[in-house]
């Protein structure tokens, strides 16, 4: 048995809309599954789903504070009053920044852009950019993805003559700012139909609102921050996404075709390319430095500016990659040498780590170790200590920092991500309380996580034309997971490890007659875990590989699970100790069976390197077979003493010693004859003997002995004599034929039979096994 990594959880779906869906709209059963799953029950539904249009991007006016906000603007763009756009430095900030530069830009404003400094000034409107404004002569301040919770700025902008208009979406406090227009999806009363718009999506209503016309041009921006933001991908979020990837597909933009090409993207642009590609990239420039160049890179019209501004951008987020490598290095050590009882919840701190990076490593953390995590940077001048928390299923982080308020005069966020501030000498008060929090609110469950399973199909299911129409489901992203599908009771074969790490593996899927191309990321750990034959459940998704003009339908392994006894063909293996060597590395401990003596004392005298391998004890959940049983009855007696065995091993090979089958009856008569005429063979003669017969010496042996046996022949010491008036028998009636016999037998089912037939025949002598009954031990 091998125990899948994560909880694997298929929710059960309408097969009544499954099917209607699937008829009305002319698609497979499991893209039909995959929908319904979604809450995607209805043709109406799905078509929306699944098609739309840039006409079905809503009325931008039904955004509370809309209508004003532009009348506003208008009237400064009218008059020539300077405006200012105050930003953020994340990539939502950034892009939200860029559309609204364009936007004033293509309206004919006056106008300036802003973005505090992370590290001087910190998140949000603050009162000195105001005062700075204002004596520089702007009467109006567009803020975008940020100011929801900047109420006593706005009173200052009021005190200083300015007009605020804020742009969020980010949950609004209790009091809303009492700013000249607060444009917010989730503001309370808002009449929009869609809450969930990036910072990026606000701006780019308001430049609808604003140019009076959908900005087809800054669809591509506004894709690349409400991916990067990781929004749920639903609704309006999945409509800008879809056409805005689209249009990145085309793009013009000198900054965008920069970005594509340090990202190496060609040919057609993904959510993944946007999240792992770009999104890093412009967020590195405000994760260590200022967001202010990955604003100009996407601002700009000269094509030379925009490439040497993304240049940066990609050699600041490899600064960024090494920062983050080394200070989750030193994080994971700190969590290495903490004592178990303090790492229900990580708590880590050091002196000098980069708070523009410590939320990464959180993550990282909580990745590695599958346990709550809080990040913290010590600022010993200040004797503070400010940190980023990522969360897991089941722990609500922003509610245990509540439960903590009294030493953390700042924090904020939600149930799986936060950040804080605390004095450094509170630190260790705060994981000793999270810690306990952690044991009454969590389970031991808790901390294995969770796969949600959206269907089971079979490898038949999984063809091109399938996978092609669940494409259709793309961008995928927050809110709209790629499907993850369970598929069971499939061979795994042409198992190998790839890649330059030797870090992947690649592998074949087969299930009644079909196949299907398997590849794991990162999974070369469980190899010497899988049997190289043999049937396995696995979850991962479906995706096709293009390769040579070829495509061709795939299977990305995420996880993998052995129901039942996992039976390893180690089969005449080459060396014994290498493969207890495997068992040894994997750290579990083994029971090691020997039937023959010479064996257990050819084991005795290389136990002590197996020290750690090999543990005393009744039953084992992994039995090594050494060699092989002389019986069935043997074999049974051993694993009768192993009952809940989850992994077998046969390591058994040929034995020198054994006959490789039984002499014919006229072998029997021939040596018989032989000795009839000279009444005797001498123990000197029975090589000759053999020779003329042309037997073996072990078969002739054999022979001699059975027929003593038998009392047909008489063993003097010194020859093998004929015997007076022998009774007639038959060769059965010697109980050295007869395990002779069943010896090869098992000989045979065991290790000259197919996988198939060895997991079979084993299997059913499982079932078979007393474990009641008196055991002899073969065991180390």
């Amino acid at each position: 048995m091998l125990k899948s990594k994560t909880r694997w959880k298929t929710k059960a779906n309408n097969e009544a809309a499954v099917q209607t869906l699937a008829q009305t709209l002319r698609i497979s059963p499991l893209l039909a599954h995959l929908l319904v799953g979604r809450e995607i029950d209805t043709p109406e539904k799905a078509e929306r789903f699944l098609g739309g249009s840039a006409e079905d991007l809503y009325d931008p006016f039904l955004l509370d504070g809309m209508e004003k906000a532009i009348a506003r603007v208008r009237e400064a763009i009218e008059i020539g009053e300077p405006i200012l756009i105050y930003g953020d430095y994340d990539a939502d900030g950034v892009t939200s920044t860029s559309i609204m530069v364009h936007t004033l830009r293509m309206a004919g404003a006056v106008f300036q852009y802003y973005i505090p400094n992370r590290f001087t000034e910190g998140y949000g409107l603050n009162e000195e950019a105001l005062v700075k404004a204002a004596e520089n002569g702007f009467g109006v301040v567009v803020t975008v993805d940020t100011g929801i919770s900047a109420v006593k700025e706005a009173e200052t902008a009021k005190e200083l003559g300015i007009d605020l208009i804020i742009t969020d979406h980010h949950e609004p406090p209790e009091t809303i700012p009492d700013a000249y227009a607060v444009i917010n999806p989730k503001k309370p009363g808002c009449p929009y139909p869609f809450d969930m718009l990036a910072g990026a999506g606000v701006a780019f209503k308001f430049a609808h609102a604003l140019l009076d016309d959908i900005p087809h041009h800054l669809l591509e921006i506004a894709a690349i921050g409400t991916i990067a933001d990781l929004v749920p991908l639903v609704d309006e979020n999945r409509l800008i996404a879809r056409l805005g990837l689209q249009a990145l597909d085309r793009s013009v933009n000198p900054g965008v075709q920069a970005l594509k090409k340090v990202c190496g993207i060609e040919g057609k642009v993904s959510a993944y390319h946007i999240g792992f590609g770009m999104g890093p990239r412009i967020n590195a420039t405000g994760r260590l430095e200022t967001a202010d160049r990955a604003v100009k890179m996407f601002i700009t019209n000269n094509p030379e500016e925009a490439e040497r501004y993304a240049q940066e951008l990609d050699e600041l987020n490899k600064e960024r990659q090494e920062l983050v490598e080394t200070i989750a290095a030193e994080a994971e050590q700190l969590v290495l040498a903490m004592p178990d009882e303090q790492t229900n919840v990580i708590v880590v701190a050091q002196e000098g780590w980069n708070e523009g990076v410590i939320g990464i490593v959180a993550s990282r953390l909580v990745e590695r170790f599958y346990r709550p995590a809080i990040v913290l940077s010590i600022n010993r001048e200040h004797s503070k200590a400010k940190g980023s928390a990522r969360s897991i299923a089941g722990f609500n982080m922003y509610g245990a920092l509540t439960e903590c308020a009294d030493i953390l005069p700042h924090y904020g966020g939600h149930p799986m991500a936060a950040g804080m501030t605390l004095a450094e000498e509170n630190v260790d008060a705060l994981r000793r309380r999270l810690n306990t929090l952690a044991q009454e609110w969590l389970t031991d469950e808790d901390y294995i996580p969770i796969t949600k399973v959206d269907a089971v199909c079979t490898l038949e299911e999984a063809n091109l034309q399938t996978i092609e129409q669940i494409e259709r489901m793309a961008p995928f992203g927050i809110g709209n997971p790629s499907p993850r599908i369970v598929m069971e009771g499939v061979e795994i074969a042409d198992l190998r490890i790839i890649g330059k790490d030797e870090n992947h593996i690649k592998c074949q899927f087969r299930q009644d007659g079909v196949k299907l191309d398997g590849i794991g990321f990162k999974m070369a750990d469980i190899v010497p875990e899988l049997p190289t034959q043999g049937e396995v459940n696995v979850v991962g998704e479906l995706s096709v590989n293009e390769w040579n003009n070829t495509r061709r339908p795939q299977f990305i392994l995420k996880d993998i699970s052995v129901p039942g006894m996992q039976i390893f063909d180690w089969r005449g293996a080459r060396s014994k100790e290498e493969k207890l060597s495997l068992l040894e590395e994997a750290g579990q401990p083994v029971r090691i069976v020997a039937f023959r003596e010479h064996n257990q004392q050819a084991f005795s005298r290389i136990l002590p390197t197996f020290s750690n391998l090999v543990t005393a004890g009744d039953a084992h959940t992994q039995v090594v077979l050494y060699d092989l049983p002389a019986s069935r009855e043997e074999l049974e007696t051993a694993l009768a003493r192993h009952p809940d065995v989850d992994r077998l091993y046969c390591l058994f090979g040929e034995e020198p010693t054994s006959l490789p089958s039984i002499p014919t009856h006229q072998q029997f008569k021939d040596v018989y004859k032989t000795v009839y005429q000279h009444k005797a063979v001498a123990y000197a003669d029975v090589k000759h003997l053999a020779q003329a017969k042309k037997l073996t010496p072990s078969a002739t042996q054999f022979i001699l002995s059975v027929f003593t046996e038998l009392a047909f022949l008489e063993d003097t010491g010194r020859e093998y004599r004929l015997a007076a008036n022998p009774a007639k028998k038959d060769l059965t009636a010697s109980t050295l034929y007869r395990q002779q016999q069943s010896a090869l037998e098992v000989e045979t089912e065991l290790l000259y039979s197919s996988y198939q037939s060895l997991c079979a025949f084993l299997r059913s002598h499982m079932a078979d096994s007393a474990p009641n009954k008196e055991i002899t031990t073969h065991g180390f």
